[in-house]
């Protein structure tokens, strides 16, 4: 299913929960469900992943023929221990570390895990398997919640309240990864299982257009949008 543009005119505009350019993989910009699912909330969900100059989508310095056939470490992904950071002023409801996470990222296993994973998935065992470590966050009846986070990187717990901006913990490969990204999305209610997702856009990005970069407002990002969240002060 395409994008509704009546869907996404209703969207929570929040800040954007990373730093420097990163590109969404998967966005309600370009399909809805745009994971192909509302299950776990996923609605208008988004994977972030950060990339080279190099044409096509190159996560890790290697070339595409060695990652393809060997693979390459976790820890050498682009995006993988880049901080994450809360998107408004709220509090934590749920924070959940300790979930292992693969040395090596195996783009053919990898998918193959993540199909069997999300066939296999049976709510009463817990949805650790699929997001790995987790936080979710709120403010008001807004819940956002935050997937694949690496091990011992979750630096709140529930019932804190964090200030907008707070980092909350590191991009990891924990969970139904593919490789290190993070998973975020909005959500009207605490618990994936139950809740419905909510469109989501972010306050203030730029955007590389044509080779120059752009400030953009409410902004959703589609697949390939190069977008940057720069740290005060530059």
């Amino acid at each position: 299913m395409t994008a509704s543009g009546d869907e996404l005119a209703s969207a929570a505009s929040v800040e954007f929960p990373l730093r420097g350019e990163w590109v969404a993989i998967t966005s309600p910009g370009d399909r809805i469900p745009s994971h192909g699912t509302d299950l776990l909330a996923q609605r208008y969900a988004y994977d972030f992943i950060r990339i080279d100059r190099r044409p096509g989508i190159r996560v890790h310095p290697a070339s595409a023929w060695r990652t393809n056939v060997f693979g390459g470490r976790t820890r050498e992904v682009y995006a993988w221990g880049q901080p994450v950071h809360m998107p408004f002023d709220g509090e934590i409801v749920a924070a959940e570390d300790g979930y292992p996470e693969r040395q090596w990222v195996l783009p053919v296993a990898e998918v193959a895990r993540a199909l069997k994973n999300a066939f296999t998935f049976n709510p009463a065992k817990g949805i650790r398997p699929l997001v790995g470590n987790y936080v979710v966050a709120r403010s008001g009846d807004l819940h956002a919640a935050f997937a694949h986070l690496a091990p011992g990187s979750v630096r709140v717990a529930a019932g804190q309240d964090v200030p907008a901006g707070e980092v909350i913990g590191r991009v990891g490969h924990t969970g139904n990864s593919t490789a290190p990204h993070l998973h975020f999305q909005l959500m009207d209610g605490p618990d994936p299982l139950t809740a419905a997702g909510v469109p989501c856009a972010f306050r203030q990005l730029e955007v590389e257009r044509d080779g120059r970069w752009e400030t953009v407002h409410d902004f959703v990002p589609r697949r390939r949008d190069r977008v940057r969240r720069k740290d005060a002060g530059g």
